[in-house]
């Protein structure tokens, strides 16, 4: 008697879900990672203030929470800020401005201000607290 032995063909294995797994990962990383341009504001806090009087005042920006601004006393819009600015700026590039939020204004709205001030050319840019309440 003979034993017939069936031969089983060999699985193959592809490498096509592999391939397809690796391309999910790939596309989900590069979704995920951020790539935008992460910038630091330099803020001077108060214990590194540094206590001498100024020769030249510096020009008040107050950030109000209905949107508008006041630079100096003279009301703006967003719009209208870096034109105005960049005024400032070619004035005098060393002129102190001075950033002060009212209470309830969105932090982007401020940090909106301090990029127009610096993309102005200012360089002397601090934040002052303590605006009007409201």
């Amino acid at each position: 008697m003979r034993i017939v032995r069936r031969v089983r063909p060999r699985a193959l294995i592809s490498l096509t879900p592999l391939i397809d797994v690796v391309f999910i990962l790939l596309v989900f990383f590069m979704l995920a990672s951020s790539f935008a341009d992460w910038r630091a504001i330099e803020l001077m806090t108060a214990g590194q203030a540094v206590r001498a009087p100024s020769p030249d005042p510096a020009v008040l920006v107050r950030v109000q929470a209905d949107g508008s601004l006041d630079l100096g006393g003279e009301r703006l819009t967003a719009e209208a800020l870096p034109a105005r600015l960049a005024a400032l700026a070619a004035a005098d590039a060393e002129r102190r401005l001075a950033v002060q939020p009212e209470a309830g204004v969105p932090l982007q709205r401020v940090v909106d201000v301090l990029d127009a001030a610096t993309a102005a050319g200012l360089r002397r840019v601090s934040l002052v607290g303590g605006g009007a309440g409201g």
